[in-house]
C-alpha cells in the first residue's frame, strides 16, 4: 500500500460519502428504535429501567469522549499528517503505539470503575442512593455493563482508522450489532432471569465483543491491523494526548450536559430518567443519521485542506456541511415538535410504558427540539477546529457553554416555586440553550479566524428552505389526528399512519424545494452557489 492512496477526495466524494454513511446510520438508528421498542415494552419507565439506563448511559458517554468525540478528532487529523509526510511503516508504527497507550488506559478505568460500582453509581445517580434496591441495582448492572466502554471505544479507534482511509461504511455499520445484540438480549436472555433489566446489561457486554471483532478483518485488509505497544513517550501519541485532553470538553460538551442531565433527573420523580432517555433518542435519530455521518466524513478532507494549506477548500467543505446539515435539521426540527406524541406512541407505548409517560417524554422532546439544530452544527463546526489541531478554543467554549448549562438549570428545572416546577423539560430546555450559545461561540471564531468565509446565496437559500419547511409543517398540522384517537390506534395502523405522515411531508418539503430551484447536484460541488 502506498500513501499515493491519500490524495483529497474532490467534492461529489463528500456527498456520496456522507450518503453512505447516512445510510448506515439510517440503518443503526432505525434498529435502535426497534431496539427501544422492546425495551420499553419490557420495562417502560419503571425504577429497573431507570436503573439500566443510567448504567448504560455512563460507559455509552465515555465512549463518545474517548471514540467517536475527542480522540477521534485528535487522531484523525494526526494519522493525516503521518500518511501526507511519512512512510507508511510510520503510519503502521503510529497505530500501534495509539492501540496499546489507549487500550492500556481504557482497561485501566474499567477495572476502577468495576471495583468501584457503587462509588461510581453515587456520582452518577446520586439520587438512587435513598432507595435500596434501585441503587444496588445500578452499582451491579455497572459491573456488567462498563466493560463496554474498553471494546467500543477500541471499536472507534479502527473506526477512525478506516475513515481515514476513505472506508466510511464499515464504521458506520457497525452500531448496528449494538442494536441486534440488545433486541436479542431482551427478547432470549430477559425472560429467563429474575430481574430481565439484566439481561439487557448482559446484551451490551456481548455487544461490545461482536463490534470490535467485526471491524478486525477489514483493518488486515488495508495492512493496518494494530499491534498494540505501550510507547507513552512516543511523539505521536503525546501529540494526540495534548490535542485530547481539552477536546474532552470542546467536542463533548452536548454529552456532559446531557450527562449532568441524568444526575439531576435522579432526584426527581421516578420515570424522569427514562422520559429523557426516550425523548434523546428520538432527536439522536436526525443528529445521527444526518449531522454525525457529515462531521465523520469532512474531518479527513478539512485535514488535507490544512496541511496543504488550501483554505479555500476548507471553508468551501465547511460552507457545504452547513448547508447541508440546515437542509436536513430544520425539517427534522420542526417535524418531530409537531408529531410529539404520535410518534412516541407509536414507537413506545406498549406493554409497561403508560400514556402519561408519552405525555412527560413528549415535552421533553419538544425542548430538546429546539437544541437539534444546535447539537448538529456542532457536529459540523467543530472539526472545523480540529483538522486545525486547535483545541484550545473548542474547550474555552466547551466550558462556557457548560456553566450556562449549570446556570440554566437553576433557571429551569430546579423547583423554585410551588407554581413553577418544569423538572425534566428544563433540564431538556437547558441543554438546548447551552447547546445554541455552543455553536454561535464555534461559528464566531471559525469566522474570526478566516477559516470559514460564508459564500453567496445564503438569503435566497434561508427563503427557500423556510418556505419548504413551512409547507412541511402546515401539511403535518393538517393531517395530524387528536393524541386521543391515535392512542386508540393498534400498531400496525399507527405505523402506517406515520408512514404516510412523514412520507407525506417530506414530498411536500422536497416539492417544494424543486419547485424553488434547488436541486441535488447543487450538493455535488463545494463552490454551486444555491
Amino acid at each position: 500500500m502506498s500513501d499515493t492512496q491519500a490524495a483529497p477526495p474532490k467534492a461529489p466524494g463528500l456527498l456520496r460519502s456522507s450518503a453512505v454513511v447516512a445510510v448506515m446510520t439510517l440503518l443503526s438508528r432505525v434498529l435502535g428504535l426497534a431496539r427501544d421498542i422492546v425495551i420499553a415494552a419490557m420495562v417502560g419507565a419503571t425504577a429497573n429501567a431507570d436503573a439500566f439506563f443510567v448504567a448504560f448511559k455512563i460507559p455509552n458517554f465515555l465512549r463518545r469522549l474517548f471514540a467517536e468525540g475527542a480522540f477521534s478528532q485528535a487522531f484523525v487529523p494526526v494519522l493525516a499528517e503521518y500518511r501526507e509526510k511519512g512512510p507508511f511503516a510510520a503510519v503502521q508504527q503510529l497505530i500501534d503505539r495509539v492501540a496499546g497507550v489507549l487500550g492500556g488506559i481504557l482497561l485501566l478505568v474499567t477495572a476502577l470503575a468495576v471495583i468501584g460500582a457503587p462509588l461510581v453509581a453515587t456520582i452518577f445517580a446520586p439520587g438512587f442512593y435513598n432507595d435500596a434496591a434501585k441503587f444496588a441495582l445500578t452499582a451491579d448492572m455497572i459491573r456488567i455493563t462498563f466493560p463496554y466502554l474498553f471494546l467500543i471505544s477500541m471499536t472507534g479507534f479502527a473506526g477512525a482508522i478506516l475513515n481515514s482511509y476513505g472506508r466510511f461504511a464499515v464504521p458506520a455499520f457497525t452500531p448496528v450489532l449494538l442494536n441486534i445484540s440488545l433486541i436479542c438480549a431482551a427478547l432470549f436472555i430477559s425472560p429467563r432471569m429474575t430481574e430481565p433489566a439484566m439481561g439487557l446489561a448482559w446484551g451490551v457486554m456481548i455487544a461490545g465483543i461482536c463490534q470490535l471483532t467485526f471491524q478486525l478483518p477489514f483493518l488486515k485488509r488495508i495492512q493496518l491491523l494494530p499491534r498494540p505497544r505501550w510507547a507513552w513517550r512516543d511523539e505521536g501519541v503525546q501529540k494526540i494526548i495534548t490535542l485530547m485532553i481539552p477536546a474532552l470538553f470542546g467536542v463533548s460538551v452536548s454529552q456532559i450536559n446531557l450527562l449532568l442531565d441524568t444526575v439531576i433527573a435522579s432526584f426527581l420523580p421516578t420515570g424522569s430518567v427514562s422520559w429523557l432517555y426516550y425523548s434523546d433518542r428520538l432527536v439522536e435519530l436526525p443528529l445521527g443519521v444526518f449531522a454525525i455521518a457529515i462531521g465523520t466524513v469532512i474531518l479527513p478532507s478539512l485535514s488535507r485542506h490544512n496541511i496543504g494549506a488550501d483554505k479555500t477548500s476548507f471553508s468551501g467543505t465547511l460552507d457545504w456541511a452547513i448547508r447541508a446539515v440546515l437542509l436536513l435539521g430544520v425539517p427534522a426540527a420542526v417535524a418531530l415538535f409537531i408529531l410529539a406524541e404520535p410518534v412516541l406512541i407509536t414507537l413506545f407505548k406498549y406493554g409497561e410504558l403508560a400514556m402519561r409517560d408519552v405525555e412527560m417524554a413528549a415535552w421533553s422532546l419538544r425542548a430538546y427540539t429546539f437544541g437539534l439544530l444546535a447539537f448538529m452544527l456542532i457536529k459540523v463546526l467543530a472539526p472545523g477546529y480540529f483538522a486545525r489541531q486547535d483545541t484550545k478554543t473548542p474547550v474555552k467554549i466547551g466550558v462556557i457553554a457548560m456553566v450556562a448549562n449549570m446556570v440554566f438549570n437553576l433557571i429551569f428545572a430546579i423547583p423554585l416555586h410551588h407554581y413553577y416546577q418544569l423538572g425534566h423539560v428544563g433540564l431538556a430546555a437547558a441543554t438546548a440553550c447551552s447547546a445554541w450559545l455552543n455553536a454561535a461561540l464555534l461559528f464566531r471564531g471559525l469566522h474570526r479566524s478566516g477559516a470559514y468565509q460564508a459564500r453567496s446565496g445564503w438569503l435566497l437559500y434561508s427563503l427557500r428552505l423556510l418556505s419548504a419547511t413551512g409547507a412541511m409543517a402546515g401539511l403535518l398540522w393538517l393531517l395530524l389526528a387528536r393524541v386521543e384517537a391515535w392512542d386508540a390506534l393498534g400498531a400496525g395502523a399507527r405505523a402506517l399512519e406515520m408512514v404516510l405522515l412523514c412520507g407525506g411531508g417530506a414530498l411536500v418539503y422536497a416539492a417544494v424545494l424543486a419547485l424553488l430551484g434547488v436541486r441535488l447536484r447543487h450538493f455535488r460541488g463545494q463552490t454551486t452557489k444555491l
